[in-house]
């Protein structure tokens, strides 16, 4: 795990290519279909190092949640391990990797609420959908992205279902068994460090084509509002296309927004102690570490 750019992908295949390992994503940008350059999904040449999972399973008008992610990794991690080999996460969501290991909270059957938030967010829009969770509940609010629809209406559905704010559930919740032995390893690199990879790899996804690859997903009849198109980069590339900001302006807004998200993951993971932080090179440490780890639980 760790922030955007630091290096996973890389560190997951030399992983599974020393202990005979396939990868298994927990992306939330990676599992969507057409989704390439902005996805910096791996390269053909990282892909035929090791079998990988979970990545470009989706149409981008497909909902995706947690609960769902959980039930394909499940799938995925019993298959791996039916070929005696060994499962390795990587990605950058840390709330798939908490649900994954964790499982989730049962709140009933949400199906009336969620019309109703349906309904209201056609009306009255997202801002006020947010505000109104900003005050019910401003622990889950103060993790969410304004612009996310779909866990906004997710932490309301909760409340009003149940009564309960999300928060409260999920606290409740964190105490429950690990459903699996896992090894968490976490990549940093110093910031600017970081944040010098990151504007690079910008640039390097525009001369790879980026625009084209947006240009043809709404050349092709998809919405920008689509979840996956409002994630950074493509939400960049779309205003620009629109008309609503310079092309430069524009890549400025993808640099800095891209620096903030890696910011925020970099803040979720830190607060698991039971991560072990690596710089991305030293990956015969992280490989030693992971083999101590097998060995103790015999895996």
């Amino acid at each position: 795990m760790g922030p955007t750019g630091v290096g996973k992908t890389e560190v997951a295949c030399f992983l599974a290519e020393n202990l005979n390992g396939e990868v298994v994503n927990f992306d939330s940008i990676q599992v969507y279909k057409h989704l390439e350059i902005g996805a910096a999904k791996p390269t053909p040449e990282e892909l035929a190092r090791a079998p990988h999972h979970l990545l470009g399973i989706l149409e981008l008008d497909e909902e995706f949640n947690a609960a769902r992610f959980v039930e394909l990794a499940d799938a995925a991690i019993a298959e791996i391990h039916q070929r005696g080999r060994q499962p390795i996460l990587a990605g950058g969501t840390g709330l798939y990797l908490k649900a994954l290991l964790h499982g989730l909270f049962e709140v009933g059957d949400v199906s009336e609420a969620r019309q109703k938030l349906k309904e209201r967010l056609q009306k009255e829009g997202l801002a006020s959908l947010y505000r109104e969770l900003q005050e019910i509940d401003p622990e889950t609010a103060g993790k969410i992205s304004p612009r996310d629809w779909v866990r906004t209406l997710r932490a309301l559905e909760v409340y009003y279902t149940t009564g309960k704010t999300f928060s409260e559930l999920a606290r409740a919740h964190a105490f429950r068994k690990r459903r699996y032995p896992c090894l968490k390893i976490g990549l940093y690199l110093p910031r600017e460090e970081l944040y010098q990879r990151l504007n690079s790899r910008v640039d390097k996804m525009l001369e790879a084509g980026f625009l084209d690859e947006v240009r043809s997903l709404l050349e092709r009849g998809y919405s920008p509002e689509l979840k996956p198109l409002q994630s950074i980069g493509y939400r960049h590339m779309i205003a620009y296309l629109q008309g609503k900001v310079p092309f430069e302006e524009a890549v400025r807004l993808m640099k800095r927004d891209t620096r903030r998200y890696a910011k925020r993951q970099l803040s979720w993971f830190r607060k698991d102690p039971e991560v072990k932080w690596f710089l991305p090179r030293e990956k015969e440490k992280i490989l030693q570490e992971a083999r101590e780890f097998l060995n103790a639980h015999r895996l």
